[in-house]
């Protein structure tokens, strides 16, 4: 057993190091000629659909600089979306560009960012415990309007993005559906659905509930 001064300068030092890590990265998202190289690239290969500022277009294309995404996703997501694409859906995989562009094309939407990044903190969340048959019901109820009955998304004729497919479950945290089920992306359709003023008052059971259903099409 570790004594506890040892494990209290452990720590210490872990945090230490990631500061150290998470200065570095934002020194990098910060950095102009980084953020200019991720523009240009982005206009090359991600205008045509995300649109110019990467604003996106409902039905089309998501918004990639929307406040709350750029505050709860972290730099992984972005780039292994970039890398892989989304398979069933109209994103494609931009594996050809290599790392190091595509860190460029996520300065580039971090240069957007308007709220502090809490992805870690997000992502570090609970695994939601929830009933995924009361999660269905309530999935076909409240969120098949925008994202079609199996969370298909466009494909579907929605609005609202392909949440059902295995190529955006496998890249989030349970935590990263939680807060976007409670609070939305304000300037976009998606709305908030916890507390009185949201589409639908839901309780953080309901949430629950809901993730656990999602994770039921994870491999269908």
């Amino acid at each position: 057993m570790l004594h506890p001064l040892r494990s209290a300068w452990g720590a210490l030092a872990l945090g230490a190091l990631t500061l150290g890590i998470s200065a570095s990265v934002q020194a990098e998202q910060q950095d102009p000629a980084l953020v200019k190289e991720g523009e240009a690239l982005y206009k090359q290969n991600c205008e045509v659909c995300h649109q110019p500022d990467a604003i996106g277009k409902p039905g089309f294309a998501p918004s990639l600089t929307n406040p709350e995404l750029l505050s709860i996703a972290s730099d992984k997501f972005f780039m292994s979306t970039i890398r892989d694409g989304r398979p069933g859906t109209g994103m494609p995989p931009f594996s050809h560009l290599g790392r190091k562009k595509v860190r460029a094309i996520v300065a580039y939407l971090r240069s957007h960012s308007q709220l502090p990044n809490r992805s870690a903190e997000v992502d570090a969340q609970p695994r939601a415990i929830g009933d995924p048959r009361l999660g269905k019901v309530l999935f076909e109820n409240i969120c098949s309007t925008c994202h079609g009955p199996k969370g298909d998304g466009y494909a579907a004729g929605g609005t609202g993005t392909a949440i059902g497919k295995p190529g955006f479950l496998s890249k989030v945290s349970d935590g990263f559906i939680r807060e976007t089920i409670k609070y939305g992306r304000s300037n976009t359709r998606m709305r908030g659905f916890r507390g009185p003023d949201a589409l639908a008052n839901l309780t953080d059971q309901e949430i629950e509930d809901i993730i656990a259903y999602l994770r039921t099409l994870q491999t269908k």
